[in-house]
C-alpha cells in the first residue's frame, strides 16, 4: 500500500482534545447529542424527491422522444444513482431515519434492492472499513490500493468502469449467488424488485428498451466512474492509523463536485470518518468545528478533486 500521499506530520498538528472535541475528535456529549440528531421528515423529503427526478428525467426523455433527450437522461443517471447510494450508505449506518424498522426497510426495498445492492452485505463490509482502514478486513481494498499511480493505470481502470466491464463483475455474481442457500433469498429479492422495476417502465412508456438503456446501463457502465473516481478520492494512497487525518483524504467542496459525484454532503469524509454517526445533514456544521480546533488544516486540504485526482495518478 502506498503511502507517499499522507500529510506531513506539520500539517497534522496535535490539537486534541479542547472545550468542544474529545480527544479522538468526536464532539464532547451536549454538542455530540446536537450533531447526530436525524431529520426523518426531511429525509423522506429527500428520497421521494429523489426518486420523482428520476421520473422526470426518465418521463420526460419519453415524452421529448429524441436521441439527445435519452442522451441528456442517461448522462444524469449517473448523479442518481450517486444520490441513491449516499442515501443507502446512510440507512446503512442506521442513520435515514429515527425508527430503526422503518430505516432497515426504506434503506432495503426503496433504495438498496432497486440500486442493485445487498445492504445486509454492505453493511457489514462497511461496519469493518470504519472500524480499520486498510486493515486486514478492509472491503474496498481493491479501491484504494496501488495508489498513486501513473496516468495510464488510472485511465485503464476508468476505461473497465466506463464500457462495463467492472458492471459486469458485480453483476454476474448476484445471478450466481442464487444457487447458494444463503444468498438465494436476498439476490432473489434484488433481482425481483428489478423485474418489477422493468414492467412498470414498459407499461409506463410502452418501451421495452427504457429500463435497460436509462436504469441497469448507467449502473453498469457510468455510476463504475463516478464511484471510483469518488472512492479513491476518499482513500486512495493513504495508510492505517489511528489519527483519521492519515486514512481519510480532504478536498474543499465545489458546487460541480457535489452535485456530480458527492452529493448530500458526502464530500465531507473526513468529518464521516471521525465520528460515523453524525448524519449527513449534520456533517458540514461538525467538518466546521473540526476546522475551528485547527484539526482540519490546509496543509492537508486538497482545493479540488481535480488536483487530488491528479496527485492520485502523479506517480
Amino acid at each position: 500500500m502506498a503511502s507517499t500521499m499522507v500529510a506531513d506530520q506539520a500539517d497534522r498538528p496535535e490539537v486534541l482534545p479542547t472545550e468542544r472535541l474529545l480527544a479522538n475528535g468526536m464532539a464532547r456529549p451536549g454538542l455530540r447529542s446536537d450533531l447526530r440528531r436525524i431529520a426523518d421528515g426531511r429525509n423522506a423529503f429527500t428520497l421521494a424527491s429523489l426518486w420523482f427526478w428520476v421520473a422526470v428525467l426518465i418521463g420526460g426523455s419519453v415524452w421529448i422522444d429524441r436521441w439527445w433527450a435519452y442522451l441528456i437522461a442517461f448522462v444524469l443517471m449517473g448523479p442518481m444513482y450517486s444520490r441513491f447510494a449516499i442515501l443507502m450508505h446512510e440507512a446503512a449506518h442506521k442513520l435515514l431515519f429515527t425508527n430503526k424498522q422503518s430505516n432497515d426497510w426504506v434503506g432495503t426495498w426503496l433504495i438498496a434492492y432497486p440500486t442493485w445492492t445487498p445492504i445486509s452485505l454492505y453493511r457489514r463490509g462497511h461496519f469493518a472499513h470504519h472500524k480499520e482502514e486498510f486493515g486486514p478486513n478492509e472491503p474496498d481494498i481493491a479501491f484504494y490500493g496501488g495508489y498513486p499511480c501513473d496516468r495510464r493505470s488510472l485511465a485503464r481502470r476508468l476505461v473497465r468502469d466506463a464500457v462495463g466491464i467492472s458492471g459486469w463483475k458485480n453483476f454476474v455474481p448476484l445471478f450466481r449467488s442464487l444457487k447458494v442457500p444463503a444468498f438465494r433469498r436476498t439476490s432473489g429479492s434484488i433481482i425481483g424488485v428489478q423485474l418489477l422495476l422493468w414492467a412498470v417502465l414498459w407499461a409506463t412508456t410502452g418501451r421495452w428498451w427504457i429500463y435497460p438503456l436509462l436504469w441497469w446501463l448507467p449502473w453498469m457502465t457510468q455510476w463504475r466512474v463516478i464511484n471510483r473516481l469518488r472512492a479513491i478520492a476518499e482513500h486512495g494512497g493513504l495508510e492505517a492509523g489511528a489519527d483519521r487525518r492519515v486514512t481519510t483524504h480532504n478536498v474543499r467542496q465545489g458546487w460541480i463536485a457535489r452535485f456530480w459525484f458527492v452529493p448530500f454532503n458526502t464530500g465531507w469524509h473526513l468529518a464521516h470518518h471521525v465520528d460515523m454517526g453524525v448524519p449527513w445533514r449534520n456533517l458540514p456544521r461538525f467538518h466546521a468545528e473540526l476546522e475551528q480546533a485547527g484539526y482540519v488544516t490546509d496543509g492537508i486540504t486538497y482545493p479540488t478533486y481535480r488536483a487530488l485526482w491528479g496527485a492520485l495518478a502523479s506517480a
